[in-house]
């Protein structure tokens, strides 16, 4: 699949709404916590695909401001792998030149979370092979609230409110919308993922498992992505 990385239809931002960890666990009769380990695992195999497919932007929702609604067990156990990943994957990005950036509110979360974020977007911030964006404590509408605070704390006036200045406000600010997005686990929502900035997004949604979404099942994607043909709005002309 390497004639991929010349094409022009090939998306430079893909994000990925990595559900149904917990369904794979059930499915192979193991507590949920394996599956949110195996889905892990999966991300950083997805990730290294990326950058032998020379895709320049993943994000990855990792944790939404919704999960705070779990079983406390649950999102424990999310926050310890969070961090232990995070741990292991700083010398994994330096290895592989991939700069890990952050989407989401930080002042919610623990305090060793937010220095183990902190130092992995330090540590990687000048690698430039692929951005790793991590969405954790994200939640779309929370962000274009955040937005609108911002606006009104900087004295803005309404008319000089435009569709640029929303975008230097967001946590994405200097990331590129995403060209695709690809849910696993079946269920066809955004989950309150990126809602401005996937105004124009391709969307792909499979019912695999993102445990078992491999390199089959993404090449499935970018070649639905391929036949597909972006107006913006605009209207083709034939010819």
């Amino acid at each position: 699949m390497t004639s991929l990385k010349s094409n022009d239809n090939f998306p430079s931002h893909v994000a990925i709404i990595m559900d149904g960890n917990g369904r794979w666990a059930k499915k192979h009769n193991k507590p949920r916590i394996e599956g949110h380990k195996k889905g892990a695992d999966n991300a950083r195999n997805i990730i290294e695909l990326f950058i032998q497919y020379g895709i320049p932007f993943i994000t990855l929702y990792v944790f939404s401001t919704e999960n705070w609604n779990r079983p406390q067990q649950e999102v424990d156990n999310l926050l310890s792998l969070l961090e232990a990943n995070l741990d292991s994957g700083i010398s994994i990005a330096m290895e592989k030149q991939a700069r890990i950036r952050h989407l989401g509110k930080t002042a919610d979360l623990p305090q060793n979370i937010q220095q183990k974020i902190k130092e992995a977007v330090e540590t990687t911030r000048n690698n430039t092979k692929i951005n790793v964006v991590l969405a954790f404590n994200y939640g779309g509408r929370d962000e274009l609230v955040e937005v609108v605070k911002k606006i009104i704390a900087g004295g803005i006036k309404p008319p000089d409110i435009s569709k640029e200045l929303i975008n230097q406000h967001l946590y994405s600010a200097g990331i590129p919308d995403p060209d695709l997005i690809i849910r696993t686990g079946g269920e066809m929502r955004l989950s309150n993922f990126l809602l401005w900035q996937s105004a124009y997004s391709e969307i792909y949604f499979t019912p695999v498992l993102w445990p078992d979404f491999n390199k089959k099942e993404l090449d499935k994607a970018l070649k639905s992505y391929r036949q597909r043909q972006r107006r913006f709005g605009r209207l083709v002309e034939e010819g």
